[in-house]
């Protein structure tokens, strides 16, 4: 059995990678749209846009794992697939396009996928290890 302070000091390590993992979305995804940052490849804007707005819900849902679990990891299991949805979208747009999304882009969001696929299935561990308990 895994003990309450063990998993309350998971939840909140789970909390401040999602908040950190959010600011740095927002950050760096403000500082190419504002012009300040050139990656060095070729940006499919709606990409971009699309991640800086999720940035912000990444920091909500650093904020409902550490506030309101449950909906935490609601809202962990949704960025989780619609982050696998738009990496799939993106890569048939780059295996059908020349150019259009850049391998860079497939790389990050493969990236932002796996975080949150990680981050909703340890959730869910210990949230399954809690109702057999």
């Amino acid at each position: 059995m895994i003990s309450s302070k063990k998993q309350k000091i998971v939840f909140t390590i789970l909390s401040i990678i999602a908040g950190l993992f959010g600011l740095l979305t927002v950050f760096s995804g403000f500082r190419v749209l504002l012009g300040l940052f050139e990656p060095g490849y070729l940006v499919f804007l709606p990409l971009l846009m699309f991640n800086t707005l999720m940035g912000f819900i990444y920091l909500l849902a650093g904020w409902f794992i550490r506030t309101r679990l449950e909906r935490g990891f609601m809202l962990t299991k949704l960025i989780a697939f619609i982050n696998l949805g738009v990496l799939i979208v993106i890569g048939i747009l780059f295996s059908l396009s020349d150019h259009l999304v850049a391998i860079n882009s497939i790389y990050a969001m493969s990236f932002r996928t796996l975080v949150w696929f990680g981050i909703y299935f340890i959730i869910k561990f210990f949230l399954k290890r809690n109702l057999i308990n």
